[in-house]
């Protein structure tokens, strides 16, 4: 088995803690691991695969003789560092918003849309951790019936916004329960105007808000679906609307998914079409009270879906409800996963071109 010297950049933070773990239970055989962190960091240890390694501190020369590098260190870092792991040889994987809109670079979902990958010039992004699974449980449905209007609203765990954000979620409830006023800092955006708790509360704003009243949350999820599904992120044929709300859970993001199909489908014929899906646990029979929770989703890696239902009032028209770990499938297991499919496809290599 080929083996390959992988870099795993933000290796500290909730998702690339999430990246190691998942990069050791994967089948990638590894033969030079590099952790890479800010200053901060550097000299700290990590296990992997019983092994000890110490964290380094990233820079432009940190990535001479690697492969593929894991990414989760926000976007200006991944601006800033990973063009220099391009031009060394490695092939990127992204899990920030810096690249995820550029036309040359895919934006991939293996259960979706890996053929994308052949295209790639030495990074492929990750797509946001709503878009992921709204799109695994959409395709399907979308190869088979054709997707005209996709309506979703989001319930979106503390953990989306970070390991700051999600221990701030506990704070505030600790807070709450001792009869003390909450000191919210982060939420819903960090170095915002005002601040509010997210304990035993709901916020209608993730990401800054855009000219036209949607926030960029809102933005990434509608542009995002459609370059995966249509691979045109201003597609006009598929239409596509989002509303992103900040819930207090810790880890899980629900979804309420309003879609309209070309075709007029059973529900029971697209429960057995998701059923036998790649990615996707089928967990729906209201009778009994089975649908997905976050509190069931979160250490799995699969997409949930449950609450499937025709509309009433418009034919064609379904709902579906779909959770998913957002720090798993959202995000590091997902970029693993994008990693195993390069190296089945013999695609860990850059262009010649470059």
């Amino acid at each position: 088995m080929q083996s390959f010297n992988v870099a795993i950049l933000g290796v500290t933070g909730a998702v690339g803690t999430r990246m190691l773990q998942q990069l050791e239970k994967s089948d990638i055989a590894v033969d030079r691991l590099v952790l890479l962190a800010s200053a901060r960091s550097a000299g700290q240890t990590r296990i992997f695969r019983g092994q000890s390694y110490t964290i380094e501190e990233a820079t432009t020369d940190s990535f001479k003789g690697i492969d593929i590098v894991l990414s989760s260190a926000g976007g200006s870092v991944s601006k800033a560092l990973l063009p220099a792991a391009v031009k060394a040889g490695a092939v990127c994987v992204d899990n920030t918003s810096a690249f995820r809109m550029e036309p040359d670079v895919p934006l991939v979902v293996p259960e979706v849309n890996p053929e994308m990958l052949s295209q790639h010039h030495g990074i492929v992004a990750n797509p946001n951790c709503s878009t992921i699974q709204m799109v695994v449980a959409l395709a399907p449905i979308d190869r088979q019936y054709k997707l005209h209007q996709v309506l979703v609203s989001t319930y979106q765990a503390a953990s989306g916004a970070g390991q700051r954000a999600m221990n701030e979620l506990f704070d505030e409830a600790q807070q709450r329960h001792e009869g003390e006023e909450e000191t919210a800092a982060i939420l819903p955006v960090k170095g915002a105007e005002h601040h509010y708790p997210l304990a035993f509360n709901l916020l209608p704003q993730i990401d800054v808000f855009e000219d036209d009243g949607f926030t960029h949350e809102e933005w990434k999820m509608i542009h995002e679906t459609k370059k995966i599904l249509r691979g045109d992120m201003n597609d006009t044929e598929l239409k596509v609307s989002a509303t992103c709300v900040r819930v207090p859970v810790p880890i899980g993001h629900g979804e309420s998914v309003y879609f309209e199909t070309h075709q007029t489908p059973a529900v029971s014929d697209m429960q057995d079409l998701l059923a036998h899906s790649k990615g996707v646990v089928l967990q729906d029979d209201p009778a009994h009270q089975v649908y997905p929770q976050p509190i069931n989703a979160a250490g799995h890696g699969e997409t949930f879906v449950g609450r499937m239902r025709a509309d009433r009032e418009n034919s064609g028209a379904y709902h579906m409800w779909v959770v998913a770990d957002n720090l798993l499938k959202g995000a590091a297991l997902n970029a693993v996963q994008i990693a195993q499919e390069l190296i089945k496809r013999d695609l860990v290599r850059v262009p010649e071109e470059l």
